[in-house]
Order: C-alpha cells, then structure tokens, then sequence
C-alpha cells in the first residue's frame, strides 16, 4: 500500500483497542500487576466488570502510547527498553482482565457487556502466554522486531567509499532509476536487512502461538480469524469469495505490465519464467503497488496528466528560495540546510492541511492544535526512527492525535496522509464510546476511511486546490486516470491477502521455520505472478523485508481496505446525491455525505461490523461490486489491448537455492 497504512497503519503496535492491531497483555492474577488490577469483587456483575476494565484501561493508556511513540520515533536501546517494560505492563493487566472475566462464560449478561467481553479477548493480534516471563520475553522480541526493522541499514562499497542506505532512499531507487541492476541492488539490499529477525521471529511464533491456546483457540492465525463476528473459517472463505470477484480484472492488470516491461528491458528481463513480474522492477519494494510504474505503463503519453508531484515540488521550491530569501548575504552550508528543512517541513504541514480540509469539508472538526506540534512529518535527520506511516491516538478521550510520517512532496505521499487522517477522524468519532469499544467496527473499515477519501480526489478536485490543471477530457484521458488508480488500488489486491495467508500457515505449523522463505515466494507466485530474479533461499528472511510481519499487524484488514473503500464510495456518493459514473464521484464538500460517515465513524465497535455496514451501504455482505462498476471502463480497455496475448502465470518453485545475501549494516 502507499504508505499507508500502505501504508498504513495502521501499524500502531500499541493501540490495541483502537485499531485492533497492537501488543496484548497477560497476568493470571491481579497481584502480578501492582498497581494496574483492582481486586474483582466477589458480587461485581458483568455490567460492573466492564465498567472497571474501560476505567483501568484509561489509566494504563496514555503511559502505552507514549512509551511506544518514543520507541518509534527515537529508535535507541533506551527507548526499546521503556516501551517494552511499558507493554509488558499492559499485556500483563490485558491477561488480568481476560482472565477475570473467565467467570463469566455462560452466565446471563447484557449485551453491551457480552460484546465487551469477546472484544476484550479477540481484539488482541499478540495473544500473550500466562507465564510470566514469557510474556516479558514477548514482549522485549516484539519491541526488538520493530526497532531492528526501523533501523534497518543496507551499506556497500562503492568507489572505495561506504555507502550505506535506509528504506526511504532505497524506495527512490526503485520509484525513479529505471537502471535494472541499481533496481535490484536496492531490492536485494533492503530485503538483506531483514536477515538477523528471522531467529526472534521463530520464537514470537512459538510465544503467541502459546498465548492464543492459553485463549482457547488451536493457534494465534485462528484468533485473527475469530475477531470478524463470524467463525473463523467463514471468514478466510469469505476473503477467498472476494478475491474471486476480483482476480479477473488483476489478471488483464498484471498482463498489460508484463507486455510493457517486455517491451522497455527485453522478454529475457521483463519477466521471469513462467509469465511472471520481476520483483525488484515494479517500482516498489514489495510490488504491492505499481504507481511508481507511470512512466512505463502510462497507456497515452501526455494525455489528461496531472503532474500532481511536479506541483508539489515546486511548491517546496519556492518554500526553499523563501527561506533563502531570509537571510542576509550569503547563507553559509548549515543555513542551506536548515532551509531545506525548513521547506520541507512547510510543504508537509500544506500536505497533512489540505487534507484536513478534505474532512472538514464534510462537516467534521478541526484538529486540535496539538497534532501540528506533536506529530512527526518529515524524517528527521538525527535519529533512527520508523518511517513506516501511522495515525495514533495518545488518549482515549481524543485531545492528543497524531499522525507519524516521513512525508515527500509527492503525489503518493499527499494520498498517504489523507489516508492516515481517516484513522485520526475514525478515532475523533468514536472517542465518547466507552475504550472497550474505542476500535473499528472491523480492521479493513479503519483502513477504508481514509482510503474512501482519497477515491474522491478526482482530476477535478486536484485542479480546484491547485495541484493539477484543467482536467482533459476524452477515452484517452479517462483510461489514463483509471489505469493512474489501478496501479494503486487493483495492484494492491493480491498482496493483501498473501501476507496473512503466510502467517496462518506460520501459526498452524503447515509452513514450518526451514520453510519460511520458500513458502513466501511460493505465495508471492500464487497470488501476485511476482518472483525474484535471482535465488532467494532460506539464509534470507524476506518476509520480515514487510513492516507488518516484524511490526505484528494483521495484514487482511488492507485487502477488507481496498473491497469497503469502494463500497462506501459509492453509498458517499449516493449521500451526496452524486448523479454519473461512479469513476467520477467527488464528495468534497457535501455536508450530508459527511454527516453519514461521522455517524458510522461515531458507532466504533459497538456491535457487530455487518450492522454499521447495513445502515452505511444498504448492505450487510462486503462486495466487490462496486469496485468492479469503477473500473469498468479500464477493464474492457485492457481486454482490448491484451487481446491475443497469453495472460495469467503459472506458478513454480519460487524459492532457489540458497544464496548468500547482501551485507546488511
């Protein structure tokens, strides 16, 4: 995903009960957490036991979520350590509230209460074992896993100097050279950093695989599958229904990128055997999304192109000779570089400020003046920290939110924050629901809020905020804008599903330690027709190459993401009373689209996500009809164009022997 999360994220280790994706607790007994667990009662009813737990989780919160934004954001063994002590104080009392709550299975209760008490115990993504040292072990991997990715470092000789790279500069080479061995230098050389997690790895599987039996359920893939209010094996059938909806379209996609990189580096390099996409050439570290890709697979050249980055550059430009323009004589090199920060910074705020007004548009708040203090916009240059983009809330009573990026004045980033601000104004809504409740009505709806907004950043609305020209018109412009949104959104598809496809496997035992790489290429294969160009053996880890893998997010909720966005898109539309092609819907503005999607934000998950999709949608049934009916127009296109090739791939032995990889410093 673009940031995000693909972004994004979102990622936040931490936020348990926010998004349904963070770090969870254990302690048999209220005396393994001083301080933290009141005694239960004898006589204390359901009703009463809920109540205590939301009192004791916003007490123990706030602490959480500072202790994890220093550790991601200030990456040192100090910090590693004050966010894995901090989260170990919350798994412990987590552990303390589900263990209590024990006593009241089978036994009469409201529904309010009952509701609670399933949330409680399925919302957690780390089920934490109930020995105590253990959990504490846990803990201190979890929290390494993190910090080992957000530091990762990819140092080679060059010209007899050490050069040493990060992610981000990394991902430049992938999004602009379209030299094919500095391309996969760079692949090779991020995927190489993920190496040495592989051993921690395997014992945070065997740890949450204890704690999710120590919960009742065979493994911790079966516990994520549990928290979708239907029995976990509905639910992998019901993600397998929606990528047969949705495969057909992927297909003529992946078809026509194969066709043009034949085409731009020959059919030796263009693509690997079995009609499959060359990993490190999709313009993306983890081919999740091929926007980077426009220049190649641009179907007009020239035609209704926006040059949306072209405009935020410049705007950092004049930001930069503003800055310059500041000082008297001339500015020495540490002034030049304070400049540079001082634009790029500015023309991060415009980003995350146009897309404030985006949603305020729609009727919702302003933010508060503490998220354009406290939040993190572009990286910084004296620390490690982790680049990966999130959206946090720091309290349960929305006064402090943040956002977490390391934003570029580039299309792809301006689309990240308005996603990730969907995440801030899900959690502004919801913030009177009780803690408890404090979450999503299901993951894939907190990953669709944003993303449902970016939908509506039409041609038209980027030319009325000044960031593209007068929109062209004509079949040529409109294929060109709809393959612009595929390569992000249609892409996307298949990698949403595969990466918790892996870790099911991981968590059952069918995908075993000896195994882990081969078993990733092998679903790389299956569901995206990617593979590498060179041996990707079991020396190599790349899997935990992925934020989300070492990070311990759940991955399913991004494919749940890129079904619901278009749903809501379209019921958004209709609010507004939007009349024409669904391709060319923007909400901007529309008071009563926005008063429908504050009421489904404001529900949280307070009951079941088919009964705030219903009075959303219509609906109760996630489809990808709506999906299908916006691309309508481009899938017919490629079938044109794709007309007499041989599309689809066949899958083989991804992995190749082993092979020794890149140094990783």
């Amino acid at each position: 995903m673009k940031h995000r999360t693909v972004f994004l994220t979102l990622a936040l280790v931490v936020a348990a009960l926010s998004l349904g994706a963070c770090k969870r607790a254990h302690s048999p007994t209220a005396a393994s957490a001083p301080g933290v667990l009141r005694e239960a009662p004898a006589d204390e009813t359901a009703d009463q036991f809920v109540a205590r737990v939301n009192d004791e989780f916003r007490g123990l919160y706030a602490e959480l979520s500072a202790a994890q934004w220093i550790s991601s954001t200030y990456i040192n063994d100090d910090s590693e350590l004050v966010a894995a002590k901090a989260n170990e104080r919350w798994l412990t009392a987590l552990n303390g509230w589900i263990e209590q709550a024990r006593r009241y299975e089978g036994k009469p209760m409201s529904p309010q209460a009952a509701r609670s008490i399933m949330l409680l115990k399925l919302t957690t993504a780390m089920p934490p074992p109930r020995d105590p040292a253990k959990l504490a072990e846990l803990a201190r991997i979890a929290t390494r896993l993190e910090g080992m990715y957000g530091a990762g470092t990819y140092c080679r000789d060059v010209d007899g100097r050490r050069q040493c790279r990060q992610l981000g500069e990394l991902e430049d080479v992938l999004r602009t050279n379209r030299d094919y061995g500095a391309q996969l230098d760079a692949w090779q050389g991020w995927h190489s950093t993920a190496v040495p997690m592989r051993k921690d790895y395997v014992r945070f599987v065997a740890l949450v695989n204890e704690g999710a039996k120590d919960m009742g359920f065979a493994d911790a893939g079966e516990a994520w599958r549990a928290a979708y209010d239907m029995p976990p094996a509905q639910f992998a059938a019901e993600t397998d229904r929606l990528w047969t909806q949705v495969k057909p379209l992927y297909e003529q996609l992946h078809c026509y990128a194969r066709t043009r990189l034949d085409a731009k580096y020959g059919k030796g390099k263009g693509e690997v055997a079995g009609r499959m996409l060359p990993a490190h050439l999709m313009g993306n570290m983890w081919q999740q999304d091929w926007s980077n890709l426009w220049d190649v697979l641009q179907p007009y050249r020239g035609v209704g192109d926006l040059d949306v980055t072209g405009a935020l550059q410049q705007q950092y430009r004049q930001d930069y000779d503003g800055e310059l323009a500041k000082l008297a004589g001339t500015p020495s090199p540490a002034q030049v570089v304070e400049a540079d920060r001082a634009a790029q910074l500015d023309v991060a705020k415009q980003m995350a400020a146009r897309a404030e007004d985006f949603y305020i548009s729609l009727g919702m708040p302003k933010l508060p003046a503490s998220y354009w203090d406290k939040s993190q916009f572009i990286k910084p240059r004296d620390r490690d920290v982790v680049c990966h983009a999130s959206a946090w809330p720091m309290d349960t009573a929305g006064h402090d939110v943040r956002t977490k990026t390391c934003l570029k004045p580039t299309e792809e980033d301006l689309a990240t924050i308005y996603h990730e601000l969907g995440h801030i104004y899900y959690y502004l809504a919801y913030a009177k629901q009780p803690p408890i409740f404090q979450q999503g009505a299901q993951d894939g709806f907190h990953e669709a809020i944003g993303d449902t907004i970016v939908l509506s950043m039409t041609p038209d609305y980027l030319h009325a905020i000044g960031l593209a020209g007068e929109p062209e018109q004509g079949q040529e412009a409109l294929v060109n804008a709809q393959m612009k949104m595929a390569l992000s959104k249609v892409a996307f598809l298949p990698f949403g599903l595969l990466i918790d496809r892996w870790r099911w496997g991981v968590f059952d035992g069918s995908i075993t330690p000896d195994h882990y790489n081969q078993a990733w290429w092998e679903l790389k294969a299956k569901y995206q027709g990617v593979a590498p160009v060179t041996p990707r053996g079991e020396d190599f880890f790349d899997p935990g190459a992925k934020y989300h893998v070492p990070a311990n997010t759940p991955y399913t909720r991004y494919f749940l993401d890129y079904i619901l966005q278009f749903q809501f898109y379209k019921a958004l539309c209709d609010a507004a009373g939007y009349k024409g092609p669904l391709y060319a819907c923007s909400f901007y503005g529309s008071k009563a689209a926005g008063a429908k999607y504050e009421a489904m934000l404001a529900k949280g998950a307070s009951q079941p996500w088919q009964q705030t999709l219903k009075e959303f949608t219509g609906s109760t049934r996630m489809d990808a009809g709506p999906l299908l009916e916006y691309f309508a127009p481009l899938q017919e296109w490629l079938q044109q164009q794709n007309e007499g090739q041989t599309c689809g791939w066949t899958p083989g032995a991804a992995a190749a022997p082993n092979t020794t990889p890149p140094k990783a410093g």
